[in-house]
């Protein structure tokens, strides 16, 4: 009986080191805390995705109870509510409006962010125009698409190409065209350039209605994010450290060649209807940070952009202190520490 006690104990420290050694020393919240998230199905929530689906939320004592909506406004709407803790969501002129009247809700964790090079997201120019419109200042005067309409991203990335020279989307005529009817829109003479992504972009190229103008427009930017209600963030500190540890962690099993290995995209597919294994293979790439920094700097810049375009219903910069908590990030940081290749 003594000997069968001694080896239980043992058994018991061995597992307990175990334990201790996959959750890198932060002890599982007990009982196990909920977390309602509301995400728009897109690959740029690939750490949620994967969080899920390989059991991290689980393996740090959180329940997380993942919903599907159309929209970031209607996520927006439930963070509002209190009806969800942390929405996956654009980070939209509406959002930044509503941080101006004191919207309770803070960016805890970046999504994927857009390559630093070769992005698939480019400025497009006719081909006719191609001996005629050599800068982006020759754009002045002239028709420039974009998908969204007024304070889109769409819209701020042509203001991201426009103001290499200079310009501002004053100086052009902007349309609002959705993507998939900017080629055609090329192809019968409609519009003089556009921004376009994948697949779009290399459907203008190869049917030759179109040809890359500029390129690699906003280097690593976040136009998704994960935001936390006030009541989240504020009250439940223990649990969005562990939330943001959990996609700490996701992070760095997409990185090189384990981005695209089967058991991330079996996650991705989990999670985004309609998503296939191969378009995920060979579909525009995403960035995902293994150190999950929050580029402030560039949500700064986002937030410059409409102001100054006269896309908001304020006049004053936002003190970006009230929009971003980095501490839950930063907490996950000192526990894993850097990534190191």
């Amino acid at each position: 009986m003594r000997k069968m006690t001694m080896m239980l104990t043992l058994l018991a420290l061995l597992l307990g080191g175990v334990i201790a050694q996959e959750t890198h020393g932060v002890a599982p919240l007990s009982p196990r805390e909920s977390v309602q998230v509301a995400y728009v199905p897109i690959t740029k929530f690939g750490t949620l995705y994967v969080a899920a689906d390989q059991g991290l939320f689980e393996k740090y004592g959180l329940d997380v109870v993942i919903n599907r909506v159309a929209s970031g406004t209607e996520a927006i709407a439930f963070l509002e509510q209190g009806q969800i803790d942390v929405g996956g969501i654009a980070i939209v002129v509406s959002l930044w409006n509503g941080w101006s009247q004191g919207l309770d809700l803070r960016v805890i964790a970046p999504g994927g962010l857009e390559p630093f090079e070769d992005s698939p997201t480019k400025l497009m120019l006719r081909a006719d125009l191609a001996d005629t419109v050599t800068s982006i200042a020759d754009l002045r005067g002239r028709t420039v698409a974009v998908s969204g309409g007024p304070g889109s991203g769409g819209e701020y990335l042509a203001a991201k190409a426009l103001e290499r020279d200079g310009l501002t989307i004053r100086d052009v005529n902007l349309v609002n065209v959705g993507n998939p009817d900017i080629p055609l829109s090329f192809e019968s003479g409609a519009i003089d350039a556009g921004i376009l992504g994948a697949p779009f972009a290399d459907q203008a190229e190869s049917t030759g209605v179109a040809v890359p103008f500029a390129t690699d427009l906003t280097p690593g930017l976040m136009t998704v994010a994960f935001v936390g209600s006030g009541r989240f963030v504020q009250e439940r500190p223990e649990v969005a450290q562990r939330f943001a540890l959990a996609l700490l962690e996701a992070s760095r099993l997409m990185q090189g060649d384990d981005a695209l290995s089967d058991e991330i995209i079996e996650a991705f597919l989990a999670f985004q209807p309609g998503a296939t294994a191969e378009g995920l293979r060979t579909g525009a790439p995403v960035v995902f940070d293994p150190n999950q920094a929050i580029p402030v700097d560039g949500l700064a810049d986002v937030e410059r952009t409409h102001r100054e375009n006269g896309r908001t219903e304020y006049e004053q910069p936002i003190d970006l202190s009230d929009v971003v908590d980095e501490s839950f990030v930063q907490w996950a940081l000192g526990i894993l520490g850097p990534y190191e290749e």
